[in-house]
């Protein structure tokens, strides 16, 4: 459809990117830097990833008014890799072989189990091998120490606070909040620069109860609005970092399990021509 000339308007239209890490996948398979960055790569991605068509331009020759920024750090459960062997030693004394080998997706589901149980024990059934049966094989008790030692001694292990998801450790979006640096740029000027817990969701799941972990109270009005909006004009390069500063952090961070999505969102006034 052809612009009409010397006709623009301007609409409410927030323009938003995402990171996305896939069920199974660590953070690291999707970034291996201490930099996350947004509005930089913006292809091969469907719609609930970004509204972007081009990196860090805006489309055509529009102009955008920045007057907010959020981030928003989806609350899923973790979904573990079954590609990934692990070896659980068993508390049943006299036992051969005395210990189950498995995946990491299983381990998962037994360190529930057992942490669940009295006696913090699960009992499983395995061949001589160690391989897990229905049935028809010896039955071991595996405890919730060992279990969880097992999934932490593992290169590919998940963070503590996806293993010990109900014991205060925290949470994935207190990790990632309160550890990181966001900075948006334009023009490569940095606009504001500012600890990641200054910029809540002001979206998403909330609750009283510990069931569900959200960064700010889902309403448009809570979270961090510019003093003078930030205005980004045609064809100008622009891009928002999420920067992990700390090296030990750093590597925890990248062994968070998706699915997750980090979204930065500039909410504010796009003008465009009157098509």
């Amino acid at each position: 459809m052809a612009s009409v000339q010397g006709i623009r308007e301007k609409v409410h239209l927030p323009i938003y990117d995402s990171l996305s890490v896939e069920q199974g996948k660590q953070l690291k398979d999707a970034e291996l830097g201490s930099i996350l960055k947004f509005f930089v790569d913006v292809q091969k991605k469907n719609k609930l990833q970004t509204n972007l068509q081009s990196a860090s331009l805006l489309p055509h020759y529009n102009t955008f008014e920045a007057r907010a920024m959020r981030v928003v750090i989806s609350d899923l459960p973790p979904i573990f890799s079954e590609a990934i062997p692990i070896e659980i030693p068993s508390t049943t004394p006299a036992i051969a072989p005395g210990v189950l080998k498995t995946d990491l997706a299983r381990a998962m589901e037994l360190l529930e189990s057992a942490r669940k149980d009295p006696e913090y024990l699960v009992e499983v059934n395995v061949n001589d091998e160690g391989k897990e049966l229905e049935s028809g094989g010896t039955d071991i008790d595996l405890d919730l120490t060992d279990i969880e030692t097992a999934i932490l001694a593992l290169k590919e292990s998940p963070p503590k606070e996806q293993v010990r998801s109900d014991n205060g450790a925290g949470t994935i979006i207190g990790k990632l909040i309160y550890n990181t640096v966001t900075t948006l740029y334009v023009g490569e000027k940095i606009m504001i620069q500012m600890p990641t817990w200054f910029f809540p969701a002001g979206a998403g799941p909330y609750s009283e109860t510990s069931h569900f972990a959200t960064h700010g109270e889902p309403s448009p009005t809570a979270t961090f609005r510019f003093a003078e909006p930030i205005f980004i004009d045609k064809q100008q390069n622009f891009r928002v970092e999420l920067e992990i500063p700390d090296t030990n952090t750093l590597k925890e961070i990248q062994q968070i399990y998706g699915p997750l999505n980090i979204w930065v969102v500039l909410d504010g006034y796009m003008t465009r021509d009157v098509q």
